[in-house]
């Protein structure tokens, strides 16, 4: 019986220190994890407006597509850093906006600067008002997204750093 006590109680320990060490991701809305060709870009970047105002934050569009091997490359970078995923989520609404040939979003597109590969970044205010352009190989480091570079970009773009408004 003491035994299974014991044993009981090791468990309980070890399931309560796993999760102290687990990051908890934020609960995300559909159009930050997913590039869909049948999604409104409209819509949810309305959605995204909303949602960057309620919670203070920024907004980053991500521009790309299911057959761009970078926007995947990103994912998984950030799948593989937590700690910069969860901090890129608490400063920024994530919008991933599909061009694809089955999709170019061709009026939502027309309303940004011009993109000159995939995956593209922008940044908005919560008001909408655009402050980035990035292409994202500047995050890369001898052909690997880079921490560093990561870490820069959204303590430097984060709604504390925006342009004061006149």
């Amino acid at each position: 019986m003491l035994m299974k006590k014991l044993l009981i109680v090791a468990f309980t320990s070890l399931l309560s220190l796993s999760a102290i060490g687990q990051e908890q991701a934020p609960e995300l809305p559909l159009y930050s994890k997913i590039y869909d060709d049948k999604r409104d870009p409209f819509k949810d970047a309305n959605a995204a407006i909303a949602l960057a105002q309620k919670t203070d934050r920024n907004i980053l569009i991500e521009i790309g597509g299911n057959w761009c091997t970078w926007c995947h490359k990103i994912d998984a970078f950030l799948a593989a850093n937590p700690d910069i995923y969860n901090e890129l989520h608490s400063k920024f609404v994530l919008l991933k906006v599909n061009v694809s040939d089955t999709n170019e979003n061709e009026a939502f597109m027309k309303a940004l600067p011009p993109v000159l590969g995939y995956p593209h970044m922008y940044v908005s205010t919560s008001k909408g008002k655009m402050i980035l352009s990035k292409d994202t190989a500047e995050f890369l480091e001898d052909g690997e997204y880079s921490r560093e570079a990561w870490l820069t970009f959204i303590k430097k773009w984060q709604p504390e750093n925006n342009p004061k408004q006149g």
